[in-house]
């Protein structure tokens, strides 16, 4: 079938709820600047040719506090859920990144102009924290953003991009989530080309640091209501200056109800599947958290997302309390075959068979010549919901082996790819093989 038309579909879908949308990524305020902004290609930055170094093969697992602890953060927190993420075996199977997100430093710069860990919260300092997690054999991230404030109003990187990218790496950081808000538009520039020229800047700044920082750029979430030719070109360059891009709402908050979670969860899902085109291996498109935990969600609707992620080759970020996990959720975020499709080193993004208003159908080619298929009911009754070997892109061949990646069990098929009677909101993850 012809490919889907990239879409943002953001006017018209319809089903989130206010409260799910993008607390932290829509509006662009308008707050004076903490230091004077560095005029246009002047940072100062080493000059690095071509794209940023390709620092996640994969895309990128582990956790942030934000969907669930928003600025209730700090050094204990943190440290207890990296010491679960370890304890509980999910840290072997890939969740290896703990990115600290927005409210972990001081309200004003240091008088040196330098960021400052909050006191109170984090008391030993980032660089702490750091070494905590690298004990541990984690990955250490941390948050900051491009403007003149974070969007919690926390000091922004505009004016400091070489002093914060060379602080995070005295920090030993491993992973910057580079947020958007509050970046004034510069004089004589576009919107789109200070939102270029500021990314820009820190992608050198970080590569100029000497140290390998994954590098999260949330650019594109700021151009999701402006025309699709502008959002595209953000995501293009997007990809040249870092290693996954955020490019639409945030997932839903821990606060939020059930129905509004699932309803964001849709919501990313529809946008970010239309994307197939714009990721390739290395650079990610990022839908964002998982919310497998203590959210209020069925057991089919966290398994969904999980498979859904996973079929979109997304960043397996969990934003959870990991202390006090539900078995079902564990079972859910470690299941080591949903977690091979994901990380499947052939890198590529499943696309779109069918969708409708209740169903979906993803196809993603893996490495070894097998195909992932999910069947997807995210209707609220249940339904069969089915698809074809020919039409998922498998090669024409007598029988298929389908291994059914929550269940384990094997059947064997002609063609016909079938999920009967798919409780509301479920999905079916199928391995399937011509041989």
């Amino acid at each position: 079938m012809p490919p889907l038309p990239v879409s943002r579909i953001g006017r018209t879908l319809a089903g989130l709820t206010a409260a799910a949308a993008c607390t932290a990524g829509l509006l662009a305020a308008s707050e004076p600047a903490s230091a004077t902004p560095e005029p246009p290609g002047t940072s100062g930055a080493r000059q690095t040719a071509g794209p940023y170094p390709n620092l996640a093969p994969t895309p990128p697992m582990g956790w942030n506090n934000w969907s669930y602890y928003m600025c209730d953060i700090n050094e204990k927190t943190v440290i207890d859920n990296a010491r679960a993420l370890v304890r509980s075996g999910l840290a072997k199977k890939g969740y290896d990144t703990v990115t600290v997100d927005d409210c972990w430093m001081a309200k004003q710069r240091g008088p040196q102009g330098e960021l400052v860990a909050d006191p109170v919260k984090f008391p030993h300092g980032m660089a702490y924290i750091g070494r905590q997690l690298h004990s541990l054999g984690l990955r250490f991230g941390i948050y900051e953003d491009a403007g003149t404030a974070t969007c919690e109003k926390y000091p922004g990187s505009l004016g400091h991009y070489r002093q914060d990218a060379q602080m995070f790496a005295g920090w030993k950081v491993d992973y910057l989530k580079f947020d958007g808000c509050n970046l004034p538009t510069q004089q004589g520039l576009t919107k789109e080309q200070t939102y270029r020229d500021a990314y820009g800047r820190m992608s050198r700044e970080l590569r100029g640091t000497g140290r390998s920082i994954t590098f999260s750029v949330s650019a594109p979430a700021y151009f999701q209501y402006d025309d699709e030719r502008t959002w595209h070109q953000v995501i293009g360059w997007s990809a040249e200056v870092g290693n996954l891009w955020r490019e639409g709402r945030d997932i839903a908050l821990e606060k939020h109800a059930p129905a509004a979670k699932w309803s964001s969860i849709l919501y990313n899902f529809d946008y970010n599947a239309r994307l197939a085109r714009l990721q390739k291996p290395g650079r990610w498109n990022d839908p964002d958290y998982l919310l497998a935990g203590d959210s209020g969600l069925t057991g089919a609707e966290i398994h969904s997302q999980m498979a859904l992620w996973a079929m979109m080759a997304a960043p397996l970020i969990s934003s959870t309390d990991l202390t006090r996990l539900s078995p079902t959720a564990l079972d859910v975020l470690g299941n080591r075959e949903i977690i091979a499709v994901d990380q499947d080193p052939l890198g590529v993004q499943g696309t779109l068979v069918h969708r409708d208003a209740g169903s979906a159908v993803l196809s993603k080619a893996l490495k070894n010549g097998d195909r992932a298929v999910a069947l997807f009911n995210s209707g609220d009754s249940p339904q069969t919901v089915s698809t074809t070997a020919a039409a998922a892109g498998l090669p024409a061949a007598g029988s298929y082996r389908l291994r059914d990646l929550t269940t384990g069990r094997t059947t064997r098929s002609r063609g016909a790819i079938t999920a009967k009677d798919l409780p509301p909101h479920a999905t079916v993850l199928y391995r399937i093989s011509a041989r």
